[in-house]
Protein backbone atom coordinates (compact mmCIF):
# COMPACT_ATOMS: atom_id res chain seq x y z
CA UNK A 1 0.00 0.00 0.00
CA UNK A 2 1.46 3.53 -0.75
CA UNK A 3 1.34 6.38 1.28
CA UNK A 4 -1.99 7.76 -1.07
CA UNK A 5 -3.40 4.38 -1.33
CA UNK A 6 -6.99 4.29 -0.54
CA UNK A 7 -8.43 0.44 0.59
CA UNK A 8 -10.91 -0.15 -1.81
CA UNK A 9 -14.12 -1.75 0.00
CA UNK A 10 -15.48 -3.35 -2.75
CA UNK A 11 -12.44 -5.47 -2.73
CA UNK A 12 -11.81 -6.12 1.13
CA UNK A 13 -13.09 -4.43 4.02
CA UNK A 14 -12.28 -1.45 6.06
CA UNK A 15 -12.35 -4.37 8.97
CA UNK A 16 -9.90 -6.40 7.62
CA UNK A 17 -7.47 -4.01 6.32
CA UNK A 18 -6.95 -2.80 10.10
CA UNK A 19 -6.50 -6.04 10.75
CA UNK A 20 -3.71 -6.73 8.43
CA UNK A 21 -2.01 -3.64 9.71
CA UNK A 22 -2.20 -4.65 13.31
CA UNK A 23 -0.47 -8.16 12.60
CA UNK A 24 2.30 -6.59 10.70
CA UNK A 25 1.03 -7.69 7.22
CA UNK A 26 0.52 -3.86 5.53
CA UNK A 27 3.06 -1.27 6.60
CA UNK A 28 0.88 1.80 6.89
CA UNK A 29 -1.81 3.21 8.90
CA UNK A 30 -4.83 2.06 6.68
CA UNK A 31 -6.00 5.69 5.52
CA UNK A 32 -3.58 8.45 4.35
CA UNK A 33 -4.47 11.85 6.60
CA UNK A 34 -3.77 9.54 9.61
CA UNK A 35 -0.70 8.35 7.99
CA UNK A 36 -0.04 12.34 7.40
CA UNK A 37 -0.56 13.68 10.90
CA UNK A 38 1.25 10.58 12.98
CA UNK A 39 -1.70 8.44 13.68
CA UNK A 40 -1.06 4.77 15.12
CA UNK A 41 -3.54 1.94 15.50
CA UNK A 42 -2.93 0.44 18.50
CA UNK A 43 -6.35 -1.51 18.76
CA UNK A 44 -9.31 -2.99 16.53
CA UNK A 45 -12.34 -5.50 16.90
CA UNK A 46 -15.49 -5.06 15.95
CA UNK A 47 -16.97 -1.81 17.11
CA UNK A 48 -13.93 -0.30 19.01
CA UNK A 49 -10.81 0.81 18.11
CA UNK A 50 -7.64 2.50 20.08
CA UNK A 51 -5.65 5.19 18.57
CA UNK A 52 -2.32 6.71 19.53
CA UNK A 53 -0.52 9.91 18.51
CA UNK A 54 2.15 12.04 19.97
CA UNK A 55 1.61 15.92 18.87
CA UNK A 56 4.55 17.88 17.62
CA UNK A 57 4.83 21.50 17.26
CA UNK A 58 3.35 21.89 14.09
CA UNK A 59 -0.10 20.38 15.04
CA UNK A 60 0.53 23.53 17.48
CA UNK A 61 -2.73 26.75 17.60
CA UNK A 62 -1.18 30.19 18.04
CA UNK A 63 -1.27 29.78 21.75
CA UNK A 64 1.10 27.20 21.59
CA UNK A 65 -1.34 24.31 22.55
CA UNK A 66 -2.89 21.20 20.17
CA UNK A 67 -5.00 22.58 17.46
CA UNK A 68 -8.67 21.37 18.11
CA UNK A 69 -8.99 20.99 14.62
CA UNK A 70 -6.22 17.88 15.17
CA UNK A 71 -7.87 17.10 18.14
CA UNK A 72 -11.53 16.64 16.06
CA UNK A 73 -9.14 14.55 12.95
CA UNK A 74 -8.09 12.44 15.97
CA UNK A 75 -11.39 11.38 17.33
CA UNK A 76 -12.78 11.09 13.78
CA UNK A 77 -10.31 9.02 12.68
CA UNK A 78 -11.34 6.75 16.01
CA UNK A 79 -15.02 6.88 15.37
CA UNK A 80 -14.87 6.55 11.89
CA UNK A 81 -12.37 3.16 12.59
CA UNK A 82 -14.78 1.78 14.61
CA UNK A 83 -17.68 1.98 13.12
CA UNK A 84 -15.98 0.83 9.98
CA UNK A 85 -14.57 -2.30 11.58
CA UNK A 86 -18.42 -3.32 11.74
CA UNK A 87 -18.79 -3.04 8.14
CA UNK A 88 -18.66 -5.74 5.28
CA UNK A 89 -16.67 -6.23 2.17
CA UNK A 90 -18.74 -3.35 -0.52
CA UNK A 91 -19.85 -1.47 2.11
CA UNK A 92 -18.58 2.10 2.83
CA UNK A 93 -19.69 4.83 5.58
CA UNK A 94 -19.92 8.73 5.67
CA UNK A 95 -20.20 10.76 8.75
CA UNK A 96 -23.63 12.70 9.08
CA UNK A 97 -22.58 15.16 12.21
CA UNK A 98 -19.46 15.21 14.52
CA UNK A 99 -19.42 16.99 18.30
CA UNK A 100 -16.88 17.66 20.34
CA UNK A 101 -16.25 18.88 23.33
CA UNK A 102 -12.64 19.97 24.65
CA UNK A 103 -12.26 19.64 28.18
CA UNK A 104 -8.34 20.24 29.10
CA UNK A 105 -5.40 21.91 26.74
CA UNK A 106 -3.02 19.57 25.56
CA UNK A 107 0.74 20.55 25.48
CA UNK A 108 3.42 17.82 25.10
CA UNK A 109 1.57 14.91 25.96
CA UNK A 110 0.65 11.63 23.62
CA UNK A 111 -2.74 10.72 23.31
CA UNK A 112 -4.58 8.18 23.00
CA UNK A 113 -7.95 8.00 21.36
CA UNK A 114 -10.52 5.35 22.09
CA UNK A 115 -13.45 4.86 19.56
CA UNK A 116 -16.76 2.94 20.15
CA UNK A 117 -19.97 1.56 18.85
CA UNK A 118 -22.68 2.83 21.03
CA UNK A 119 -25.57 1.96 18.78
CA UNK A 120 -25.46 0.60 15.42
CA UNK A 121 -28.91 -0.24 13.17
CA UNK A 122 -28.59 -1.63 9.30
CA UNK A 123 -28.16 1.93 8.00
CA UNK A 124 -27.56 4.21 11.24
CA UNK A 125 -24.92 4.16 13.77
CA UNK A 126 -24.05 6.34 17.18
CA UNK A 127 -20.63 5.99 17.87
CA UNK A 128 -18.25 7.96 21.07
CA UNK A 129 -14.85 9.06 21.28
CA UNK A 130 -12.83 9.98 24.53
CA UNK A 131 -9.19 11.12 24.22
CA UNK A 132 -7.05 10.75 27.06
CA UNK A 133 -2.94 12.40 28.17
CA UNK A 134 -0.69 10.19 28.90
CA UNK A 135 -1.53 10.62 32.65
CA UNK A 136 -5.12 9.10 32.10
CA UNK A 137 -6.62 12.97 31.99
CA UNK A 138 -9.93 13.09 29.85
CA UNK A 139 -8.61 15.97 27.23
CA UNK A 140 -11.87 15.80 24.36
CA UNK A 141 -14.87 13.90 23.98
CA UNK A 142 -16.21 13.07 21.18
CA UNK A 143 -19.35 11.96 19.08
CA UNK A 144 -20.88 10.91 15.64
CA UNK A 145 -23.55 9.36 13.63
CA UNK A 146 -22.88 7.77 10.78
CA UNK A 147 -24.71 6.47 7.97
CA UNK A 148 -23.42 2.72 6.17
CA UNK A 149 -23.34 2.80 2.60
CA UNK A 150 -24.02 0.22 0.05
CA UNK A 151 -24.15 -0.53 -3.54
CA UNK A 152 -23.96 2.59 -5.81
CA UNK A 153 -24.04 4.56 -2.92
CA UNK A 154 -20.44 2.58 -2.01
CA UNK A 155 -18.75 2.60 -4.57
CA UNK A 156 -15.51 4.76 -5.08
CA UNK A 157 -15.83 5.61 -1.17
Amino acid sequence: MSDLEIIDTSQTSLREAMEKYLRGEIPNFPFPLGRLLGFRLLEGENGRVVLDFQPERQHSNPMGTLHGGVLCDLADAAMGLAYASTLEKGESHTTLDLRINFLKPVRDSRLEAMGQVVKRGRTIGYVECDITDEAGNLVARASCTCMTLRGEMARGR
